[in-house]
């Protein structure tokens, strides 16, 4: 009886987080105002791909971190990644991507990039804070992402965002093998707000 009982309030726990995640990945198209310019934001489909690899290329001095197959095996995954572009006269300036695991409660931002040219503009604030919300919807508990040491200028942003330093992982990243920063948002406590966007 307390073996039904348990896959019962496991079932109906992990089912309505699903249906929760379904709603939250459910993205209309649309167009949002951020610091009184307009973008247009969609769902990543493979056919942006080639432009979200020029974006990489535009960030990471011509290298690509993640190459066409990388980000074509995270778009077949519905269920469990979300990746968002923004927009603007049909350019695509930049794009954020995150996995979600129901198991832990915990969403991670995989990758964020904005063209140098549209940095500093309040988009890359826009579209992590459009994670934290899609997150806080599923009601799960941190997100997390790491961001290169050297890289002080996305540390003051994911800190002001709410993120706190919680740890180091040593020589991360492919290439040049710097370290990267670990850093983790208390999605129950964060209560910010893009003030931005419209």
């Amino acid at each position: 009886m307390l073996d039904k009982l348990i896959n019962w309030v496991k079932y109906t726990f992990f089912n309505r987080t699903r249906r929760l995640r379904e709603q939250a990945f459910e993205i209309q198209h649309h167009n949002v105002v951020i610091e009184g310019q307009s973008y247009f934001i969609a769902q990543a489909t493979n056919t942006d791909i080639p432009e979200i690899l020029a974006v990489e290329r535009a960030v990471y001095d011509g290298q690509t971190p993640w190459d066409r197959m990388a980000f074509a095996n995270e778009l077949r995954r519905k269920l469990d990644r979300l990746y968002l572009v923004i927009r603007h006269n049909d350019q695509l300036l930049g794009f954020i991507g995150a996995s979600f695991d129901d198991r832990s409660k915990q969403a991670h931002i995989t990758n964020v990039a904005i063209i140098p040219e549209y940095q500093n503009r309040g988009i890359g604030s826009y579209l992590i804070e459009a994670i934290i919300k899609k997150a806080q919807f599923i009601e799960y508990k941190t997100l997390t992402l790491e961001v290169r040491k050297s890289n002080i200028t996305a540390q003051a942003l994911y800190l002001k965002l709410g993120f706190e330093k919680t740890g180091i992982k040593k020589r991360y990243y492919f290439g040049d093998h710097e370290d990267a920063i670990d850093m983790t948002l208390d999605l129950s406590k964060w209560r910010g707000g893009y003030r931005g966007s419209k």
